[in-house]
């Protein structure tokens, strides 16, 4: 299996010797030319592994790595100037799963990229079944942040992923407004009070393209349910 690299650095002379440099080790490698499409790329590509480097025309790579995040658990490994402990930090919080600073040794770089890419799909991968929350034919794939229903499938953000998993484990009860801030909030008191209704708000769309219409009803003062009209 040829593993995908998707180099997101506005440096062409960095992220060509990049590429030159993973190329002899058998990988397969794209380099992003459109810096306001990096996620229609990524979507495209649908890459094993993805190298980001902070500073970026239009959006830094912080945003970047969190669009990555709500829809794909791959590796993803800055490459930066910047070497502040803010930035390393920023950088995790924001969702990667390592830090490099430039300048690199290019031995470094391919070391970090085989051991993450182990780590994710090889011998040290965790051996876990896929798990599946289903409610009368529609499924939800929690590893893959993936809804299906009746041979239509779309992916949905990690956020909205807990939401669901919640309303379909407890169907048919009522899901308590507080249970579900404090599943996904850490720290409710500093979330503003339409912040959740707006997440309702996108599953039940995310719903809606599915073919189910009125998926989620809102119980008021206690909270929301599935609402199985199907």
């Amino acid at each position: 299996m040829k593993y995908k690299i998707y180099i997101v650095e506005d440096d062409v002379s960095i992220s060509t010797v990049l590429k030159e440099c993973i190329d002899k080790y058998g990988f397969q490698v794209v380099i992003v030319e459109d810096f306001e499409k990096v996620m229609d790329g990524f979507n495209e590509y649908n890459p094993d592994l993805v190298l980001l480097d902070v500073n970026l025309p239009k959006f830094d790579g912080f945003y970047w790595c969190r669009k990555i995040r709500q829809q794909s658990k791959v590796p993803i490994i800055f490459i930066s100037a910047r070497d502040s402990g803010m930035d390393q930090v920023m950088a995790l919080e924001s969702g990667a799963d390592d830090y490099i600073t430039k300048p690199f040794y290019y031995d470094v770089v391919i070391a970090k990229i085989k051991s993450h890419l182990r780590r994710a799909f090889g011998d040290y991968a965790p051996k876990i079944e896929e798990r599946i929350v289903e409610v009368d034919g529609l499924r939800f794939y929690p590893e893959r942040l993936e809804l299906e229903f009746k041979e239509q499938k779309l992916i949905i953000t990690k956020r909205e992923g807990i939401l669901i998993e919640y309303l379909m484990k407890k169907y048919p009860k009522v899901v308590s407004r507080d249970f579900l801030l404090e599943k996904i909030w850490d720290d409710i008191e500093f979330v503003e009070e339409n912040t959740l209704s707006v997440n309702i708000s996108r599953i039940r769309k995310r719903l809606q393209n599915l073919g189910i219409d009125g998926g989620i009803e809102t119980i008021r003062g206690a909270g929301y349910k599935l609402n199985k009209t199907w």
